[in-house]
Order: C-alpha cells, then sequence, then structure tokens
C-alpha cells in the first residue's frame, strides 16, 4: 500500500486532470469529457508514479511507452502530459483549435509525448503490441502500456492484437480496459455484449487482473503484479465511472462526446475543486 502522501498526492493529480479535462473541453465547445474522466486515475499512476519517461527528452530510447488505443479520451493525456512538462499547459485552452498541437484525437506528428496517432478504435492495442514485440528483438528493458475502451472491445482487431500478443510471449506488454459500461449510443452489454471480458482475455492467453479503477492502491498494486508476470501479457480491467467526479456526468451515456457549457464548466470545477 502506498503512503498517505504519496496517495494524495496522486489523488490530487489526478483531479487536477479532470479540472483540466472540464476546461479543456468546455472551451472548445466539443470533446470527450466522459470518457476522460473515468481513465484520469489509469493515466495519473502511469505518468506520475509507475512508467519511466523523460519530458524533456521525448524519444529517449529507455522510455516506457503508452498508447492510449481509445484516443477520444485525449484530453486526459494531454492534461498529465502538460502537467509532466512535456508542454507548456497554456496549451491545453487550444484543445482541437485550427493548428493547435492538440488536436481532437492523438496525433504523434504533433505532440510531445504521444507515442502514436490512434483514434480508430480497436487499433491502438495491436500497434501496442508491436512496439511490444519491437523491444523484444532488440532486447530492450522498457514496458509498453496501452488503455483500451469497453465499448472499444467489441472490435475485432483487438483480438487479432490479443492473440499476436499472447503467440509472441509478450511479458513486456500491460494493457487496461477502462470498463466504464458506457459507449456513445449506450450501454455496452446492450449494444454488444463483451461479458465475461475476464474469461475471454484469459481464453486469449493474458494474465488478467480485475480492479476498482479509481483506486489508486488498486491500480498501483495491479501494475506491480502485471509487470511480474512472465511469458504472456498482462490486462487489468478497471471497473471505472463514465464521468468520474462530475456529479451530473457521472453515469450518464450523453456525457460521452458533449462539452460543457459555461454553467457547467462552473458546476464541475466547483465539485471538483472541493474535492482536493
Amino acid at each position: 500500500m502506498l503512503k498517505t502522501t504519496l496517495k494524495n498526492k496522486l489523488q490530487q493529480k489526478a483531479n487536477l486532470i479532470r479540472q483540466d479535462v472540464i476546461k479543456m473541453t468546455g472551451e472548445a465547445g466539443s470533446g470527450h469529457p466522459g470518457g476522460s474522466l473515468s481513465a484520469a486515475d489509469i493515466i495519473t499512476v502511469l505518468y506520475f508514479h509507475h512508467m519511466n519517461h523523460k519530458p524533456k527528452d521525448p524519444k529517449w530510447e529507455g522510455r516506457d511507452r503508452f498508447v492510449l488505443s481509445k484516443g477520444h479520451a485525449c484530453p486526459a493525456l494531454y492534461a498529465a502530459l502538460a502537467e509532466c512538462g512535456y508542454f507548456d499547459r497554456k496549451e491545453l485552452i487550444n484543445l482541437r483549435k485550427m493548428g493547435s498541437i492538440l488536436q481532437g484525437h492523438p496525433d504523434s506528428r504533433r505532440t510531445p509525448g504521444v507515442e502514436i496517432s490512434t483514434g480508430s478504435l480497436g487499433l491502438g492495442l495491436p500497434a501496442a503490441a508491436g512496439m511490444a514485440l519491437a523491444g523484444k528483438i532488440d532486447k530492450a528493458s522498457h514496458k509498453v502500456y496501452t488503455l483500451i475502451g469497453d465499448g472499444e472491445s467489441q472490435e475485432g482487431i483487438v483480438w487479432e492484437g490479443a492473440m499476436f500478443a499472447a503467440h509472441h510471449k509478450l511479458d513486456n506488454m500491460v494493457a487496461f480496459l477502462d470498463n466504464n459500461g458506457l459507449q456513445i449510443d449506450g450501454l455496452v452489454n446492450e449494444i454488444v455484449k463483451i461479458e465475461p471480458i475476464a474469461e475471454k482475455w484469459q481464453a486469449f492467453g493474458w494474465e488478467t487482473f480485475e480492479i476498482d479503477g479509481h483506486d489508486i492502491d488498486d491500480i498501483v498494486r495491479s501494475l506491480e503484479k502485471a509487470d511480474a508476470v512472465k511469458g504472456k501479457p498482462a490486462m487489468i480491467i478497471a471497473k471505472t465511472i463514465k464521468g468520474k467526479g462530475v456529479s451530473f456526468m457521472e453515469n450518464e451515456v450523453d456525457w460521452h462526446g458533449v462539452a460543457p457549457n459555461l454553467k457547467q464548466v462552473r458546476q464541475a470545477l466547483k465539485e471538483l475543486e472541493n474535492n482536493n
């Protein structure tokens, strides 16, 4: 278990990322706040506690790689990258604006710290598997982490990537499933049921863990266990709440891809600031 001071620090970072998500999408008038808020704790632990990376040297060969397969949740990633120092925090307000380095989905050609452009759902996990295989071939020590969505798990290419990773025994690869239960059209299990999701990943040859995706200690422990797995990739299924941290957004599918207006921004920020 983490020391209380470190846990509090990470929770505060996650809260700051959530505030930035609200500010960014509110200013842009578009974007995907719901899934960004559900992923904030996972991204926080990865960037501020677990991964080896150098913000001042984004292409450092020894860095751990992170691929945001559910690319629409990029506001949370951008907020983390800015807080780490990959680019000036002033850029956050330019989300989705013409000429901005922060596009509506991650663009590795524009944004320091983004490993690969994502947005077409399903492509990030197999790309991460390719990176992990390259690391194996090079006998490199870095890890590859990726985050996929539960609605995204309906994509066939996810399972092709899963087979590929297991076949090549990519124990340098760890994936998170942001299992918030909602996608743009409604409840995941009403559109295309993905359960029993843990058993499916196990059947595809992955070591599988199930956690509370908003519990900092749980996330940290699962990463330590996943990194210790040998001979196979690891999947961490994180139960989360879409819109986490903002009362009127939580578990509301409408906030998948709708930005808050000025009144809603103020209310959301007030709630989040009170959580500090």
